[in-house]
């Protein structure tokens, strides 16, 4: 009998998608049969992106990872609860990036209140890799907004969008 496969969800509002969420993407991956970002609507956070955008812009980022990679990742949205959808598509693990010990407290009392909800679900943290440990999408977003050089935070792809969107707004 052969072992089920490890399905993970990789949730975030991903505004934008940046090098610090495809590296904890690649590692997940390496861990995980498949992977899940889940492109959360979020729109209490006021996104610079829409939701189909925001899929959009992650599916593009996606499919360049090495190895062939990008082809255990699916990319989808979701606007309820997380570990509901998590159920959903059969996974049993939701996985988190931390960059800083601030990250911590929030993701840890979010863990709790996952495990509490559905105790069959695991939570797991990895933490970002020392190059991408001070990258946000908020901190992109405004030195993007202020005519800043976001090109070692995003993929070109990603960098000509929002410089786009901030000449749209």
């Amino acid at each position: 009998m052969s072992e089920p496969a490890r399905i993970g969800v990789y949730p975030g509002t991903f505004d934008p998608i940046t090098h610090g969420h495809l590296d904890i993407i690649l590692r997940a991956t390496r861990m995980l049969d498949k992977l899940i970002i889940a492109v959360a609507a979020n729109d209490g956070k006021n996104p610079q992106f829409g939701l189909a955008e925001r899929v959009e812009m992650v599916k593009g980022e996606v499919q360049n990872l090495p190895n062939g990679l990008g082809k255990k990742v699916e990319v989808r949205s979701f606007d309820n609860l997380l570990v509901n959808f998590t159920q959903s598509v059969g996974a049993s693990v939701i996985v988190r990036g931390l960059r800083a010990v601030t990250d911590f407290e929030y993701e840890f009392q979010m863990a709790g209140m996952n495990a509490k909800l559905k105790p069959e679900i695991e939570t797991i943290f990895l933490m970002a890799s020392e190059r991408h440990q001070f990258i946000s999408s908020r901190f992109v977003k405004e030195i993007c907004r202020l005519g800043g050089d976001i090109s070692q935070f995003v993929s070109p792809n990603v960098a000509e969008r929002l410089i786009a969107s901030f000449r749209r707004s």
